[in-house]
């Protein structure tokens, strides 16, 4: 079904999705999703998605007066997994709770309560504004507007996220001297702890070549959650125990926190009708169009960043579709006074990265030493690209929600949950292009390897490219310090704004490497196919092993011409080496 509507040819970005995609549904939960990698992924994105979720809803419980707890954070985890893993065109993406709508929740309470309009009606009304307006920007392709958003963009955005949860981690910790400094001082013991174990299992399963292969896989893909669950352990026993060390609050199996009370009289059905003026019905308005905007950026990015150049994924992206379909989980969430949920970060390129199957090559030495050695590299082979571990993990945080796993959930120390902000901030701004080039500009220029892309752009742009992501970074952080946190939305949207200004600045040859686009041709055709004289033909760059780069046609999403079929010594180039 398409249109045209003064000239826009509406429902067409939302129908090329869905027909590019639908053909790969029902192997993604056959075929495709029969696959060793589908049991970790689904541990870590558990782990990864509950705990730090829980972290917000703490914010968001002592900032709105007990309005948000611990049931409304699962239960829009639950719909964000069941309702992405079963609809969405690229289920790969991980939706949940997000820090800057745990900001928005609250920064809204703040304003709106004065006035006396009751706060969970009115929160109602944003989101079922917000969902008009992602149903009207679905509909109209205005999801084009991706194309426009690039790695400068995703950059600074990942590492603001990345900033948060290593300042996230440090909030917790603070919380503990309301108790007693000894407490303290034994939350910050543990919490150091568990962030050297967890960081070490992530080093040496990724990047080491310490232990056995099969070691070294488990410790990638169960290090984090077992260091977890033996350091909840570890402070309820022995001496620990007699100390009051502080843990998750939980509350009453699938209620709401503020259940029975006067603010949710009616449990989960929030009565959006009932005492709220007209006027506040449109006051709503404005807070809609900064959500919309926050969503529209922070989704997108979120699924930019998880279909990444450096995977190799065979399967299109879906934005259009996507984005109509998180109008939808964002409309049913106000509707059940739980937080709207949104793609994470850095949740969903670390999904992406536990179904990734790794191969080593063994790449010749023929330098200058003679002496004939030989070394192996890492390097992604193929990502299993289904539905089941997002469905899976969101089948567990449901399960979370009943009472005995509640009791369970209230034994984990908060400052355990310090240490896994810290260990996901860092394995964050690890891999994120701010810090690399950062880390280029401080290396020694005598040690850079001559094949970095880096070598090919002056010293000073790459200085400028910093300084500019630095600034932008700090804007965005300061933004949401204040009250003015409820326009941060509006922070976002400039740096896609500015990076067409960058052009101005840098050489094409410079942003060739400074500010590549972030995901592939294959995955980006969604947000393409609309415009008009778009073609569903694009070109990609192959690379064989010796070295030789090929440009290959890419007929229909994923479908290659035989050039790229024809050995399987030839795979993708990707951003970085991985």
């Amino acid at each position: 079904m398409s249109f045209t509507i003064l000239g826009i040819h509406v429902f067409r970005g939302m129908r090329n999705d869905i027909k590019k995609r639908l053909p790969y549904y029902v192997a993604d939960w056959t075929v495709d999703a029969w696959n060793y990698r589908i049991i970790p992924a689904t541990v870590y994105m558990y782990f990864a998605n509950v705990l730090p979720a829980i972290a917000f809803a703490l914010d968001m419980f002592s900032k709105t007066e007990n309005s948000y707890g611990v049931n409304e954070v699962l239960l829009a985890s639950v719909l964000g997994a069941l309702l992405f893993s079963v609809f969405a065109g690229q289920p790969l993406c991980i939706v949940g709770v997000t820090g800057p709508i745990s900001v928005f929740n609250y920064t809204v309470y703040e304003i709106i309560t004065p006035r006396g309009t009751p706060y969970f009606a009115f929160m109602c009304w944003i989101c079922l504004w917000s969902m008009v307006m992602h149903f009207a920007i679905a509909i109209t392709n205005g999801v084009n507007g991706v194309r426009y958003i690039t790695r400068f963009s995703c950059d600074i955005f990942g590492f603001y996220v990345a900033f948060i949860y290593l300042q996230k981690g440090i909030q917790v910790l603070t919380r503990q001297f309301d108790r007693s400094d000894i407490e303290a001082f034994i939350s910050i013991i543990v919490a150091l702890l568990v962030l050297m174990f967890g960081y070490t299992c992530h080093a040496v399963g990724h990047e080491s070549g310490l232990f056995w292969r099969p070691v070294r896989r488990f410790l990638a893909d169960y290090g984090t959650p077992l260091v977890v669950v033996f350091f909840t352990g570890f402070v309820h026993i022995g001496k620990l125990r007699e100390y009051d060390i502080q843990t998750l609050p939980t509350g009453a199996a699938f209620r709401p926190t503020a259940s029975g009370t006067p603010a949710r009289p009616h449990g989960w059905f929030i009565h959006f009708w009932h005492d709220i003026s007209v006027g506040d019905v449109f006051l709503a308005i404005p807070f809609a169009v900064l959500l919309t905007v926050l969503f529209y950026f922070d989704h997108n990015v979120s699924s930019l960043i998880c279909q990444g150049k450096e995977f190799p994924l065979k399967k299109p992206g879906a934005f259009h579709w996507d984005f109509f379909l998180l109008g939808v989980s964002t409309g049913i969430a106000g509707i059940l006074g739980i937080p709207a949920p949104n793609g994470l970060i850095p949740q969903a390129p670390f999904h992406t990265i536990s179904l990734c199957v790794v191969r080593h090559d063994k790449l010749d030495d023929d330098g200058g030493g003679g002496g004939g050695g030989s070394e192996k590299k890492q390097s992604i082979e193929n990502v299993i690209e289904q539905r089941v571990s997002n469905f899976a993990h969101g089948l567990l945080i449901l399960g979370t929600m009943s009472g005995p796993l509640l009791v369970v959930l209230g034994l984990v120390p908060q400052a355990v949950l310090a240490g896994l902000f810290w260990i996901m901030g860092l394995t964050a701004l690890q891999g994120n292009g701010v810090v690399l080039k950062i880390y280029y500009l401080c290396k020694d220029r005598a040690l850079t390897l001559p094949a970095d892309p880096l070598r090919r752009v002056s010293l000073r742009s790459i200085y400028i490219f910093v300084a500019i992501e630095l600034v932008a970074f700090g804007a965005t952080f300061a933004i949401t310090q204040t009250i003015a946190a409820v326009g941060f939305p509006a922070i976002l949207m400039l740096f896609a704004a500015f990076a067409t200004v960058l052009p101005r600045i840098f050489g094409a040859d410079e942003l060739r490497v400074l500010d590549e686009p972030t995901a592939s041709e294959v995955t980006m055709a969604s947000v393409k196919a609309g415009l008009p004289g778009a073609s569903a033909v694009s070109r990609v760059e192959v690379v064989d092993l010796d070295g030789a780069a090929h440009e290959v046609e890419l007929q229909e999403w994923g479908r290659t011409s035989g050039s790229l079929d024809e050995g399987s010594s030839r795979r993708r180039r990707v951003s970085r080496p991985y």
